[in-house]
């Protein structure tokens, strides 16, 4: 049940071509957002589809494989963690970020 505690899986497509970082020392970093879509019916009976966008980011040769293979309006499916940072902005405003760091990417278009 321990891997359980903090395990995020969704299906959904890239929102942008991913921004990839590269280090000191050749570590890489990948940040993309994500698209998941869900549907309801309201009171009236009509569908509603609503639409979540989810900021990701994905190190190392998860890093590498995004950025050799992932483009703008890919389904691809993650597994990983959410995690929560703030930060300092320019104006010295704190900000609060909310992301998935993926331990698993699968490509599921073309």
């Amino acid at each position: 049940m321990n891997a359980m505690k903090n395990t995020v899986q969704l299906i959904g497509n890239v929102g942008n071509d991913p921004e990839i970082k590269t280090f000191d020392g050749g570590k890489k970093l990948a940040n993309l957002t994500i698209a998941t879509n869900d549907s309801y019916k309201n009171d009236k009976g009509e569908k509603v589809e609503q639409t979540e966008w989810h900021k990701v980011v994905a190190w190392g040769k998860t890093a590498d494989l995004i950025e050799k293979y992932v483009t703008k309006g890919l389904q691809i499916g993650i597994e990983g963690k959410l995690t929560h940072r703030s930060y300092d902005d320019k104006n010295g405003e704190k900000r609060y970020i909310t992301e998935i760091v993926v331990n698993e990417l699968l490509l599921l278009g073309k």
